[in-house]
This record gives structure tokens, C-alpha cells and sequence, in this order.
């Protein structure tokens, strides 16, 4: 009953819906950052020793866990669904940098939030913790943006993206996408610069093209999974012929990391999910017309961000408070596996908890941030869509150290950044608004 209070109807949501609505994305937009959401709360471990907070992964004990991120390392999902649902929204000619704004508004208004809470409680927890149990937490913070500032840059490559209405410029783009990280690899692998790895997180945009196909239907179901099966092959050969660790997820491990920075590997993961994707979308768009799946679809998608964001504080507090108890959940440890089953379930009604209370500050418009646009292409437009990408480098770099060290200019620049940019916008909602297609109340923000 409470939920029904909460949350609209299954059938509010139903008569809210357009016609035309592509629930196939939503869900795999949803269920790609609620994967994310139980693997970190399954494989992440810790233990305080000696005044020394250690922040662990399972991955790093066994070669099955690392196997297992090739189904649980699905957030290129997340930028295929994003691409794909925004990409009809852009107009050749029509200016960038207000599209831009009109979605990384809706991307960042949540993160204000977060950071604040951050500051406030490092602030307090410095005071209270031992440095060597502050210091990595302050690291590990805001570790999650790193998404945030690559799917923001993905989204600037959109109008690239668009172009991409035929057959073979979508096989030219991902191709010359792929042989560009197999030859940085080759050059890391050979011992040159590592900083030439950075140059990898184009690998990035192969999800987003990959969207933009599935919108334009350039890609039959027969071809999507015979694509699937020959990338998991080549995939599976890199693997067992080639440098590269087994783990989608970068861990300390022999081989070549796959994660930061992208690497071929990885690239190859995110064509065959998404190939994957594209064959199973009417088969998902069935399922989700079911009336309570469509609504739990709904509500999911419209508090995204909460739900990825906030879970990591939650799983933080909860391990630090099981780790002062005696209560470590560390490979070797008394009780590894009741451990984990118990901080599932506390994890399970903290989220829950977090999401319903914290959700409606992602869906209500932040003063002095929302309200932007740029409804002419130019230099204005120009200039807020740079400075919208600089804000997402920074945010991209700044999870590389968390709340401190250079992370900390890091977040300062994004924050400069993306007040230049809506300065810059002014203030025209109505000229914002004619920048894409009106979506139904219920609806309104997820694309």
C-alpha cells in the first residue's frame, strides 16, 4: 500500500506511456545498473587490520569469479540504451551544446547531491576515522563517476553517431573503433608510453553506435547474433592466446588489465552485448508490457541515477560497520559466506530505503541548474558543449583519486565547468524543450 502511495499505479504509468515507447531500452538501461548494484554488493570484501582499511574483491581469489564478469560487466549496456534512446532526438543543424545540456542536466542534478553529502561526511569522518581507514574511503567515494564522465562524452559523440544511417558506414565506424584500440594495445603490450592507453576510452563510443544501428534497424536479430557469437569467439581467443586478463573488471592480477583504460578486450565484450541487445529487443519489449514489469521498469529508470549512485555509500558504511564488529567479510575469514548473505540483506532495505527517500531530488528541478538552453547551433552552442565535455573528462578523471589529491581539483574543475556551461545557456526552458520530442509526464527525463 505504501508503494502505491509512492509511486504511481500500474495503470497511471500505462496511460502515461506513448505508443511508440521502446520499453526494450528501458529495461535494458534498468537492469544494466541494477547489475552493477549486486555485483559490487556480491564480490566486494574488507577488513581493518592494524588501523588499515582494506577494500577488497573476490575477483582477485579465483579465476571463476573473473570468468563471471563476461555476464556481469554489462554497463556498455547502459550507453548502447542511453545512445539509442536519445539519438532520434538530435537534429542535423540543431545545436549541440543545448541537446547536450538538456540531458547532462538531468545526469548531473543528482551528483550535486551526492558530492555534498560526501563533503559533509569526509569532513566529519576525518575527525573520526584513522587516517589510513579515511584515506580509502575518500578514494573509493566517488569511484563510480568515472561512468558518468565517459557516458557524458559518449553522448557528445551522438551527433556522430546519427550519421551512421547505412549499413556500411556502421560497420566502417566500429571497425576503424576496434583496430585503433588493438593497436594501442599492441604498443602498451610492447612497452610504450602508458599514457597512450587514454587513448583506448574510444572504445566507449562502440556501445553508442551500436545504439544508434538499433535505432536505425541496420542490424536483423539473424545478423545481431551471429555477431554475438563471432565476437565471444574472437573474445575467447584473446583470452586464452593473448595478454590480457580474464577479468572485465580491473584488478591487480598478472596480465593485461581490461578495464582502465579500455582495452580490446573489453571493446570486443561491448559488441558482443550489444549485438546480444539488439536480437533480444522484441523478445524484452514483450515481456515488459506486462503491466507491474512495465511499472517496476518505469520507476527503476526514473531514479537511475539514485540507485547507482547511492548504493556505494550504503555499501561502504555497511562494511565498515560489520569490519569494527569483528565482523570482516575477507577470503579466509570466519563466516565468509553467512557474512555475505547477512550484508546482502541490510544492503537490500538500505538501498531500498535510499532510493525511495532520495529518488524524487533525481526527477524535481534543481534551482539555478535546470532551466538552460541553447536553441541555435553556433559558437554559443558551441562553447557549452565543450565545456560540457570538459566537465565529463573531469569527472571521468576525478575517480581515479576520489575525494582527495587531485581528485579534488578534479571535481572543482567539473564544477567550474558545468556553471560556465549553464551561465553560458542562459535561461529559456521553452527553447529547451523544442530540442526534443515531449515525452508523457510519467516518462519525461528517461530518455
Amino acid at each position: 500500500m505504501a508503494a502505491r502511495r509512492v509511486f504511481p499505479t500500474a495503470a497511471k504509468i500505462a496511460s502515461g506511456t506513448p505508443a511508440d515507447r521502446d520499453r526494450a531500452i528501458d529495461v535494458i538501461r534498468i537492469v544494466s545498473l541494477a547489475g552493477v548494484v549486486v555485483g559490487h554488493t556480491v564480490m566486494a570484501t574488507s577488513i581493518i587490520t592494524d588501523g588499515v582499511f582494506w577494500w577488497g574483491n573476490l575477483l582477485t581469489t579465483s579465476v571463476l569469479f573473473q570468468s563471471l564478469t563476461w555476464i556481469f560487466q554489462i554497463m556498455p549496456l547502459f550507453f548502447f540504451a542511453g545512445v539509442a534512446a536519445s539519438v532520434s532526438s538530435y537534429r542535423a543543424g540543431g545545436s549541440w551544446g543545448g541537446w547536450l545540456l538538456k540531458r547532462c542536466t538531468r545526469l548531473y542534478r543528482p551528483v550535486f547531491y551526492y558530492l555534498a553529502f560526501w563533503v559533509l561526511a569526509l569532513t566529519v569522518l576525518r575527525h573520526v576515522l584513522p587516517v589510513h581507514v579515511y584515506e580509502p574511503v575518500a578514494g573509493i567515494s566517488i569511484q563510480l563517476l568515472w561512468f558518468l564522465g565517459a557516458y557524458v562524452l559518449v553522448l557528445a559523440a551522438v551527433p556522430l553517431a546519427a550519421h551512421l544511417g547505412t549499413v556500411p558506414r556502421f560497420v566502417a565506424a566500429v571497425s576503424a573503433v576496434y583496430l585503433t584500440v588493438a593497436l594501442v594495445d599492441v604498443v602498451r603490450v610492447s612497452g610504450g608510453p602508458s599514457a597512450l592507453g587514454y587513448v583506448n576510452l574510444v572504445a566507449w563510443l562502440i556501445p553508442g553506435m551500436f545504439g544508434a544501428a538499433y535505432r536505425r534497424r541496420l542490424l536483423t536479430i539473424r545478423a545481431a547474433l551471429l555477431l554475438s557469437a563471432a565476437t565471444f569467439a574472437v573474445n575467447l581467443a584473446l583470452v586464452w592466446f593473448g595478454p590480457y586478463q580474464p577479468s572485465l573488471v580491473g584488478i591487480e592480477a598478472p596480465g593485461l588489465k581490461n578495464m582502465t583504460p579500455p582495452s580490446l578486450l573489453l571493446a570486443g565484450h561491448a559488441i558482443m552485448l550489444c549485438a546480444l541487445a539488439i536480437a533480444a529487443a522484441p523478445g524484452i519489449a514483450g515481456w515488459a508490457r506486462r503491466p507491474r514489469i512495465w511499472r517496476l521498469v518505469v520507476i527503476g529508470t526514473t531514479g537511475a541515477m539514485t540507485l547507482y549512485l547511492w548504493h556505494l555509500p550504503a555499501l561502504l558504511g555497511v562494511h565498515l560497520v560489520f569490519d569494527y564488529l569483528g565482523l570482516a567479510r575477507w577470503p579466509g575469514q570466519p563466516h565468509f559466506f553467512a557474512l555475505g548473505l547477512a550484508q546482502l540483506a541490510v544492503m537490500a532495505v538500505l538501498v531500498s530505503a535510499l532510493f525511495l527517500v532520495l529518488r524524487p531530488l533525481e526527477n524535481r528541478p534543481l534551482p539555478l541548474w535546470d532551466g538552460g538552453g541553447v536553441a541555435k547551433s553556433g559558437l554559443r552552442s558551441a562553447a557549452v558543449g565543450g565545456l560540457l565535455c570538459t566537465a565529463g573528462a573531469a569527472t571521468l578523471a576525478s575517480a581515479g583519486w576520489g575525494l582527495k589529491d587531485q581528485g579534488i581539483q578534479c571535481i572543482v574543475v567539473m564544477v567550474l565547468a558545468l556553471i560556465a556551461a549553464r551561465g553560458l545557456a542562459g535561461a529559456d526552458q521553452r527553447k529547451l524543450d523544442a530540442l526534443a520530442p515531449e515525452l508523457s509526464p510519467t516518462l519525461r527525463g528517461t530518455g
